[in-house]
């Protein structure tokens, strides 16, 4: 990979997965936005992806939408009861409030997480295993349709 997202993309994935956003058929997949508002396609041919998600298409780096793909394809360590904190999160009006810091918006997420009983320090450590085998993961992100 040329460049690595922000880890906070992670968190966004899980909550693609635990609302069951995520249609994989084939060698391609949609992706809804988590207010619904949006779609995004993900295709892949063998370690080659492409995305029409913001982040995937202008940043060069894989967004939500292909690390939730690389998570159900089993690319990725995928830990459903860690995803199931991350249900029901509107990170569209959570980024666009905090001006897209990224972190910030995180930051936010895990603390209703820590204020229902979830176990931060368990979820930050998976959150950041995953992080360390997506950055080390051999695949090409390329702009536009495959």
């Amino acid at each position: 990979m040329d460049k690595n997202p922000p880890i906070e993309k992670i968190h966004e994935a899980y909550s693609a997965i635990a609302d069951r956003r995520v249609d994989v058929m084939g060698n391609s997949a949609t992706v809804k936005s988590s207010n619904g508002e949006k779609e995004y396609e993900v295709r892949w041919d063998k370690n080659v992806y492409s995305s029409t998600d913001s982040a995937t298409f202008w940043q060069h780096y894989p967004g939500y939408p292909v690390i939730a793909v690389l998570m159900l394809q089993g690319r990725l360590p995928l830990d459903k009861k860690i995803a199931e904190h991350f249900a029901d999160v509107n990170w569209t009006e959570l980024n666009n409030r905090h001006k897209r810091n990224y972190a910030a918006s995180a930051a936010e997420v895990m603390e209703m997480i820590k204020k229902a009983g979830g176990d931060i320090k368990m979820i930050n450590t998976e959150i950041a295993s995953v992080y360390e085998k997506l950055c080390a993961l051999d695949i090409k992100i390329k702009r536009g349709k495959l």
